[in-house]
C-alpha cells in the first residue's frame, strides 16, 4: 500500500488544517489508519487513528476535542481535522496503515507509511 500524506502547512495558533492521507492503487477499506506526529529528538507519537472493523477511533489525549479523525472509503482517503491548533501541535504528521482491523496508536504496529508532511503553527 502506497500512501501519500499532504494537507500540511504554515497556520496560526487557533486556526485549522485539515490532512488528507491517500492510498494508490489499494482501497483503504481493510486497513486500520493512524496519523502519528515527528518532532526532532523525540518519539514519534500516536496522534489518532482510525478502525477498519467498526470505525472506532483514538486520539492521544493533547487533541481530545479538537482534532477529528475520519475516512471516506470511497475515496481511499483518511482525514485528520485539526481545529484549536497549539504551537505544540507542530511536527511532522505522517499516516500509516496497518492490516490490523483494531487501531493502535503505538507506531511499530504499523506496517505500511507514506513520507510525511510538515505542520507548523506559529504567530
Amino acid at each position: 500500500v502506497q500512501l501519500q500524506a499532504s494537507g500540511g502547512g504554515l497556520v496560526q495558533p487557533g486556526g485549522s488544517l485539515r490532512l488528507s492521507c491517500a492510498a494508490s492503487r489499494h482501497t483503504l477499506d481493510y486497513y486500520a489508519i493512524g496519523w502519528f506526529r515527528q518532532v526532532p529528538g523525540k518519539e514519534r507519537e500516536g496522534v489518532s487513528c482510525i478502525s477498519s472493523s467498526d470505525g472506532s477511533t483514538y486520539y492521544a489525549d493533547s487533541v481530545k476535542g479538537r482534532f477529528t479523525i475520519s475516512r471516506d472509503n470511497a475515496k481511499s482517503a483518511v482525514f485528520l481535522q485539526m481545529n484549536s491548533v497549539k504551537p505544540e501541535d507542530t511536527g511532522v504528521y505522517y499516516c500509516a496503515a496497518t492490516t490490523r482491523r483494531l487501531c493502535h496508536p503505538d507506531y511499530s504496529r504499523y506496517e505500511y507509511w507514506g513520507k510525511g508532511t510538515q505542520v507548523t503553527v506559529s504567530s
